[in-house]
């Protein structure tokens, strides 16, 4: 035996005697990830055969998470403390040299744009774990993370530069008319190729295992967000594949391992948001009760309980009171195409609503893709104006299918409403509170996000002028009172621009639960569509 060979026999032997042994972090931010790396040499199927998880404690927490098979004799477990200090953790396996592997680490405070986790907020809003308002302003790309390398990083350099804190996208490809393009790789290993009755060759999945680079580089996506702001609302299930691939047709064994591997190698990861299914209605080999069964599993398995909800076809419900669902994800125009609709479901559900998808900018044949940047932002707004949230879209395409569509495969914007959605999430933001209406089912276009914090949307209504008058009813906050002093802003939100009127507007005494200025004065508005108007108390 040569001296090389001598080598690697040595380094082969000492991985297999201190496999155990591993690699961990010593220190993490709050709400980062930690992960403990052991390497074990497998014989057989590791993902069928090795179980493995781990208890994390600190002087009065518990956790107990999954741990996972990442390949190449990898075994990783991770997990995201919430609090600071030493944290201790101790292996389950059923392996002796992976069992009651144990070890420590210190969490330190969060810094910089680490926030922690979103959680439902004050009922029918949204905070990250650290107390900041989050406001969803989302958009869809379903498969940009199985395009070219290329597109990828286009599709990020676009969101960098949008407003967009949030991007709707799926786990699994998507063969749609206008998404044909065959991914580089897959989340289970091919098993064998079968031939089609035309000819054509058909994978045919190992479904007992998971390919863990396909798991890497949707991490890696996922992170990339992150470090843009942006929230990943992971869609695990989609009607999409038409045979082309079976994901659709999995059986409901191999949908249950599906859910338990992501979470275990997800779950950790902040920005995340389960979102069930995309059409769930429309997966035709999957019945209502087992999309419940599904959405039920994940959040019983998930420790950390992020944000879950599950979307239908257009104005196709499902129970969303349920407690596994934090939110309600819906396809429904209707409710934001007219004034006092979006708010009913808020108040039905008693749950944050997200309008997820209402339509789309572009030029597509499909009525449901072919709205103007215009009606797109209008629709923004409306949801907005009611409590309630609206996610963005874009399907242009002007070549054919082949052609960059963001709604499906991200790329470049060629639309207008993205920057329109940044102008609103600025509007929102700079706001004392989330928007709620203040004077529920009788003031239509009047939000209130706080004492003496107002926003007037007049939609599609082109006004000359308007006479200064607010409701009695704020909404959740106290109710508004006479000789109360405002200042207040035209909005364009089409422009973008925000102009300070000169005068100060003071309420007279109650007429019919609304307050007038004092002089009946008048504010001249711009004869145009889409303008709001910011009240701001000054005393």
């Amino acid at each position: 035996m040569n001296r090389k060979s001598s080598l690697v026999l040595s380094i082969s032997i000492l991985l297999i005697l201190f496999s155990f042994i591993g690699y961990a972090q010593e220190s993490v931010q709050k709400w980062n990830r930690f992960e403990a790396t052991f390497v074990y040499q497998t014989n057989g199927n590791a993902f069928a055969n090795i179980q493995l998880s781990a208890k994390f404690s600190n002087k009065d927490t518990t956790y107990t998470v999954d741990g996972f098979f990442d390949g190449n004799n990898s075994f990783k477990i991770r997990f995201m403390p919430a609090k600071t200090g030493n944290w201790q953790y101790v292996t389950t396996s059923n392996i002796k040299e992976l069992n009651n592997q144990k070890g420590s680490f210190n969490c330190v405070e969060a810094s910089g744009n680490n926030h922690g986790m979103v959680k439902i907020s004050n009922t029918y809003h949204f905070k990250y774990a650290d107390g900041k308002q989050y406001y969803p302003v989302g958009t869809t790309a379903y498969a940009w993370n199985h395009m070219s390398k290329a597109v990828q990083q286009l599709t990020l350099q676009s969101l960098k530069k949008s407003g967009f804190n949030k991007l709707r996208m799926c786990v699994f490809p998507k063969d749609y008319n206008l998404v044909k393009e065959e991914p580089e790789i897959y989340p289970y290993p091919v098993k064998s190729v079968a031939k089609r009755i035309d000819g054509t060759d058909k994978k045919v999945w190992d479904l007992t295992s998971f390919n863990p680079a396909f798991f890497q580089e949707l991490e890696k996506q996922i992170d990339a967000l992150n470090q843009l702001g942006i929230e990943a609302d992971l869609i695990l299930f989609h009607p999409y594949d038409k045979g082309r691939w079976g994901f659709d047709s999995l059986p409901m064994d191999v949908n249950l391992k599906y859910i338990k591997y992501v979470i275990a190698r997800l779950g950790a990861f902040k920005n995340v948001w389960w979102s069930i299914a995309n059409e769930w209605d429309l997966v035709k080999y999957k019945t209502h009760d087992e999309w419940i069964n599904l959405s039920q599993s994940v959040a019983q398995t998930d420790p950390y309980h992020h944000l879950e909800s599950i979307h239908g076809s257009t104005a196709k419900y499902i129970e969303y009171w349920l407690p596994c669902f934090t939110h309600a994800s819906i396809q429904d125009e209707a409710p934001v195409m007219h004034w006092g609709a979006a708010p009913i479901l808020r108040n039905a559900y008693n749950k944050p609503i997200i309008y997820d998808e209402v339509g789309y900018e572009g030029n597509l044949s499909a009525r449901w893709g072919r709205y103007s940047g215009e009606y797109m932002t209008y629709l923004m707004w409306m949801g907005v104006i009611a409590g309630t949230y609206v996610t963005h879209g874009e399907t242009y395409m002007y070549k054919d299918a082949n052609d960059t569509i963001f709604w499906a495969k991200g790329g470049e914007w060629k639309g207008t409403s993205w920057k329109r959605a940044g102008f609103l999430r600025e509007i929102l933001e700079a706001a004392s509170g989330p928007l709620e209406a203040a004077d529920v089912s009788r003031d239509l276009k009047t939000a209130s996000s706080g004492n003496g914090n107002y926003l007037i949307y007049f939609g599609k209504e082109m006004n000359e002028n308007w006479y200064f008058n607010l409701p009695q009813k704020n909404g959740s906050f106290n109710k508004l009172v006479s000789g109360k002093k405002f200042k207040v802003e035209i909005i364009d939100t089409w422009n973008m621009t925000i102009t300070p009127v000169s005068e100060v507007f003071e309420t007279a005494t109650l007429e019919d639960y609304r307050f007038f200025d004092k002089d009946r004065k008048k504010i001249s508005l711009p004869l145009k569509p889409y303008i709001a108007l910011r009240i701001i108390a000054l005393n």
